[in-house]
């Protein structure tokens, strides 16, 4: 790794260019801003500027991190943005592994730091159960953060994020660049395709008859025809992906919502399930889904899936290479396959990349609207994207024509790792404006550059997902009372239909147990957290 000599050195020569255009400056801030008189941050703010003057301008502010890669995150554009308004930051990072006690003792003892970055910190749920311990920072954003107050103004998505439950702003939201739209998709072996003549198929009726070749004709082509499993499912959601002809349109949320028409469905309560799980089992029962899929555990399935010599057909993840690992040269990605109804379905989210509480300031923080001032920053298309892959200079650099380039990894890191090194990655407020992934450009081989180019080719047929939405604590009480035995539920008789079928004949009694379980109660939740959704915006 780069010596923190050379780091230190970069980073000063490029404190002008990290912080050019970043917004809110001591001179155009809402702190120069007269005030209306009508709110808690008005009552306040001739206070807060008193205490801006007197204050030692030193903040703690704490984040945590999935892994130790030292604290050069922070010390491009974070703190540079800082020293710009005269204030220092003094960073807790703490490991996600350790985060969870830390966690319960900091909120239980009130030993609190000035703010929370990253929405990795805190769940929802927790948020709002532990309301008193983070400022409401609804009139504080109107009177210190002009360029997130802008951002909410003509980004309805960007209000609603940062709107929770009870109508107030606890937590600052975020939109990163180079997010796809794409989720989890299938990539099939090309390699075995070409051995066996066969094209890509196009249709939900044309993959089951590939799936028949790979099973009966050696299409490894090691001189075994029996080492062969055509579908194997990848490690995650490996049923709805299959059942996708069907419209299992998952979008990553915690309860397998969706949106049909217009209103939330809970996918495993939908005519489309029912109708792919009864395929699924046809297939299932022909051999062309691995027999093992419910009874494996990971180490088993990641043996097949990078086995020597390929033995698995058909697998879903993020990317190939994250998938297959060695053997990815020989997969695809499938394209979104015809249904019965005539239509392509992906799982996919439009609001990918579109967080919440990012950003929360605690109860001990003594100048809120100074700290606000410095995160105000970070909603800039500059900052978004030196937050993401690393400042200008060391991991990104801005070009003469308005683009960016994410330059090459130094000291031989993945792309991925000198992301997270250099940056705060994928915490941490942020905004970019539709459009702006088509100005960045990858210097070398990247992750986010690969699954961006497998998402250009079927965002197409992305449809619109279940949002993230805020609960009352009253319903998080509920769901958590309700949905553990009802998914349980789902999950033992996914796996009763797929192996031995029967989902027609049961569809009825499982719809009556799902009732009997709260399933009505559970949706009239989701019903309400996604209309007050839609009208924050």
């Amino acid at each position: 790794m780069r010596s923190k000599k050379l780091y230190t050195v970069l980073a000063a020569v490029m404190a002008v260019s990290i912080l050019g255009g970043c917004g809110a400056t001591p001179e155009n801030s809402a702190e120069n801003k007269e005030t209306t008189g009508n709110s808690a941050a008005d009552e306040t703010t001739d206070k807060d500027r008193e205490q801006s003057a007197d204050s030692d301008s030193s903040f703690e502010v704490a984040t945590v991190r999935w892994s130790d890669w030292g604290e050069y995150y922070h010390e491009g554009f974070p703190d540079q943005a800082a020293a710009q308004l005269g204030i220092t930051i003094n960073w807790n990072t703490i490991l996600n592994a350790d985060w969870s006690d830390r966690k319960a003792v900091l909120l239980a003892g009130g030993n609190l730091p000035d703010a929370f970055m990253g929405s990795i910190c805190f769940s929802a749920s927790e948020v709002m159960a532990n309301k008193d311990s983070f400022l409401i920072l609804d009139d504080y954003i109107e009177q210190y953060m002009p360029n997130l107050s802008a951002i909410m103004e003509s980004d309805p998505t960007m209000r609603s994020m940062a709107v929770s439950a009870d109508g107030h702003i606890y937590g600052l939201p975020g939109k990163q660049p180079c997010m796809p739209v794409v989720m989890n998709q299938l990539f099939i072996n090309q390699t075995w395709l070409d051995n066996l003549g066969l094209e890509v198929p196009t249709t939900y009726l044309e993959f089951e008859n590939v799936l028949k070749a790979f099973k009966e004709q050696d299409a490894n082509g090691n001189g075994d025809p029996t080492d062969e499993i055509p579908y194997e499912g990848g490690y995650e959601n490996a049923i709805m992906l299959f059942c996708l002809p069907y419209g299992t349109t998952l979008n990553g949320n915690s309860y397998n919502m969706t949106i049909k028409d217009g209103r939330p469905v809970y996918i495993p309560a939908y005519e489309g399930y029912k109708e792919g799980l009864k395929w699924m089992h046809e297939c299932y029962a022909a051999g062309l889904i691995d027999q093992e899929i419910f009874t494996q555990d990971d180490s088993m399935r990641t043996a097949k899936l990078t086995s020597e010599t390929p033995i698995v057909g058909v697998a879903g993840g993020w990317t190939a290479d994250s998938v297959f690992g060695a053997n990815s040269d020989q997969y695809v990605a499938l394209p979104p396959l015809e249904g019965p109804d005539g239509n392509r379905y992906i799982c996919s989210n439009k609001l990918q990349g579109i967080t919440r509480y990012e950003f929360l300031v605690t109860k001990a923080c003594k100048d809120p609207g100074r700290l606000l001032s410095w995160i105000d920053m970070f909603y800039t298309e500059d900052a978004s994207i030196q937050n993401m892959y690393g400042s200008f200079g060391i991991a990104t650099q801005k070009n003469d024509d308005g683009t960016y380039t994410v330059l090459e990894p130094i000291d031989g890191n993945s792309a991925d790792t000198n992301a997270w090194i250099y940056s705060l990655r994928s915490f941490g407020p942020k905004y970019v404006p539709d459009g702006f992934n088509d100005k960045v450009i990858f210097e070398t081989e990247n992750g986010d550059a690969a699954k961006l180019e497998l998402d250009k080719e079927v965002r197409q047929y992305a449809q619109e997902g279940f949002p993230s939405v805020s609960y009352q604590p009253e319903q998080l009480q509920t769901l958590s009372t309700l949905y553990t035995d009802i998914s349980t539920y789902v999950s033992t008789m996914q796996a009763e239909w797929v192996v031995n079928g029967g989902v027609e004949e049961g569809w009825d009694e499982y719809m009556a147990t799902l009732e009997k379980m709260g399933y009505n109660d559970f949706l009239d939740i989701m019903n309400a957290v996604y209309d007050t959704y839609m009208e924050n915006q």
